[in-house]
């Protein structure tokens, strides 16, 4: 474990919360998608850059990928994949989040928008509080990140557009010290310093074309001018944005490399080269392209703690938490109070399930200030860590986190939000709009509940094991049929009537930010607080087979029970907690809703979760 000489005293009356993730699924409504402590989203490379992006982006992310058990890290850390370039259009994202899927920001088991700034290290746009009922206002328990997505119809590819490259070109990361401006010409360069300032003045005018034109010709006449390299790579690295092409990307990356592999070159160019080439790769998913380029890095630096740091990341994103953690400890034993190698360390050991040895790093690592360390994902993983053991200052970082924009409040702190929705835990079918589909589930329970308890009763293994670290203890499967707005054909062929039921009703079926499932609840079991990604969906629960006491579900302040027959409906972007302390099992449907408010053209463009 990371040496924690001359650490700073934790405390820190601050208090925030940070993302959960997944999709929260309390009382069985978890799984898949759902996230505790476990579903938040693995901060990684996030940087306080010149220009801020949107907190966690105006939409949600890309189509999801397998989950992960949090014996294997993954859960608690989340999904990150690949950071396809979404708005390139030319890449095919099942198949990159397929052969990526490491960790995702909100533990969703998806990547999407804000895992691509995390992994930029771009700055998030504070989120904006949407309407909480007083009476849930106060703070008690925990929950998760209020992120700005967006309240009109909006093209996913213009936000990351916007977001993505406000990524810097040529900032160094610093610490609490400003430092100099970083040295770019070599003896040769400054005698040709008036031809390379005409050439960038046209790329930061943004007359792209023409700088590129300028670039390439000063690298014809001067092939060993490492400037005039560089510029070129910037224009292509810029034009890349302008055309939405993968390939001018790529060329950007490699002329990066050229850069840094000629003689002469001013060490500050050097790591302005590499360090942007990295961050292209993770933009393209190219994850251990990137990580070679890290490690060349550290190699280069090896006193750069900073480089380190990124090099942490680096691992991180391709599932090694190991190596990640060898990393941080190496930072840690030079620079103990280096801020963003504490939140990372601390990251690290909670989702090994090392709880109580997490809170001292995550607490630390938040109180430095240091830049990438105001995180609502670390906020999220402190709070949650606290409550765990019983601390009750969770709840002091859960407020901080929503004084700072990370959630929407306290209770309410999911992830990938849409501004303006209505927003209270609980909600009566009329509210929601869709009696239609509700009086049909109730109408149709014992049907639903029969095909339910046949698929039990197979040797099959159909039901699988609840596997994010949202149980305190106890026993918690589920069978899902639609899964982000897709059909698993194999498994409706185990209940055929009720999926047929459910094909009528495009707000469920077609609901790409939430499931549809079978939740079977033993005795024993204690689900702990948590929340879902995102306040987009309303979960419906129709109760199957309820024992007649000791099951009950929290969501915010109020406690509620199931009935056979009879549908609950709550808003699982709030806090929610589960019991079952009966004596049989407690077998529920989860039918999960588009939000009422969503216009049809966000229900269209909402990326997954």
């Amino acid at each position: 474990m990371a040496p924690r000489k001359n650490a700073k005293g934790g405390g820190g009356g601050s208090s925030g919360s940070g993302s959960s993730s997944s999709s929260s699924g309390s009382g069985g409504s978890g799984g898949s998608g759902s996230s505790s402590s476990g579903g938040s989203s693995s901060p990684g490379a996030r940087r306080d850059t010149k220009h801020g992006g949107h907190k966690n982006g105006r939409k949600g992310g890309l189509p999801g990928s397998s989950f992960f058990t949090w014996f294997m890290v993954i859960a608690l850390l989340g999904v990150w994949t690949s950071v396809a370039v979404v708005w390139f259009d030319l890449v095919d994202y099942e198949e990159v989040l397929g052969k990526l899927g490491v960790y995702d920001a909100d533990g969703d088991g998806d990547f999407d928008v804000d895992d691509a700034k995390v992994l930029l290290g771009l700055k998030e746009r504070s989120a904006t509080k949407p309407t909480v009922p007083p009476e849930e206002a106060e703070p008690y328990p925990w929950m998760e990140e209020q992120v700005p997505e967006g309240t009109g119809p909006q093209h996913f590819e213009d936000e990351v557009q916007e977001e993505i490259y406000s990524s810097l070109h040529e900032t160094v990361y610093t610490e609490h010290v400003k430092k100099k401006k970083p040295k770019l010409l070599n003896k040769f360069d400054k005698t040709i310093k008036a031809e390379l300032d005409a050439a960038e003045k046209l790329r930061k005018r943004g007359k792209i074309e023409e700088a590129v034109t300028a670039f390439e010709e000063l690298v014809r006449k001067y092939p060993r001018s490492p400037r005039a390299r560089y510029g070129k790579a910037q224009c292509e690295d810029d034009l890349a944005e302008k055309r939405r092409s993968n390939d001018v990307l790529r060329r950007a990356i490699e002329t990066y490399q050229e850069v840094a592999s000629l003689p002469d070159v001013p060490t500050d160019l050097v790591k302005l080269s590499l360090k942007r080439r990295s961050e292209r790769q993770q933009f393209l998913g190219h994850m251990r392209g990137s990580l070679v380029t890290l490690q060349k890095l550290v190699q280069l630096f090896p006193d750069d703690t900073s480089l380190k740091n990124d090099l942490g990341v680096g691992y991180l994103l391709m599932g090694d938490n190991e190596n990640a953690k060898k990393v941080y400890e190496e930072v840690l034993n030079v620079t103990p109070n280096d801020g963003f190698a504490k939140v990372h360390y601390g990251f690290i050991l909670k989702a090994q399930n090392k709880i109580a040895e997490s809170i001292p790093y995550l607490k630390e690592g938040i109180e430095s200030g240091d830049p990438g360390t105001d995180d609502g994902r670390f906020y999220f993983h402190l709070g949650d860590a606290m409550q765990r053991v019983g601390n009750k200052e969770a709840y002091k970082w859960y407020e901080l986190g929503h004084e700072r924009g990370h959630f929407a409040s306290v209770w309410q702190r999911s992830l990938y939000n849409v501004n303006g929705l209505k927003a209270q835990p609980w909600w009566t079918p009329k509210e929601t709009g869709y009696t239609e589909l509700v009086k049909s589930l109730e109408r149709n329970w014992k049907l639903i509940r029969d095909e339910g308890l046949s698929v039990m009763d197979e040797a099959k293994g159909l039901f699988l094991p609840e596997d994010e670290n949202l149980r305190e203890k106890g026993d918690w499967s589920q069978f899902t049929l639609w899964q982000q707005g897709r059909k698993n054909d194999n498994a409706c062929k185990g209940a055929p009537k009720t999926c047929s039921l459910l094909d009528k009703f495009p707000e469920t079926t077609g609901c790409r930010r939430g499931q549809i499932k079978y939740s079977i609840m033993h005795p024993g079991t204690h689900v702990w607080p948590h929340t879902g990604p995102t306040n987009c969906r309303l979960r419906m629960h129709l109760g199957l087979v309820i024992p007649k006491e000791g099951c009950k579900i929290r969501c915010a302040n109020e406690t509620r029970t199931w009935e056979e027959g009879k549908v609950l409906i709550f808003d699982d972007s709030f806090e929610h907690e589960v019991w079952q302390d009966a004596t049989s099992f407690r077998l529920i449907f989860i039918v999960d809703v588009w939000h009422p408010e969503l216009t049809p053209q966000q229900r269209r463009s909402l990326p997954a979760i």
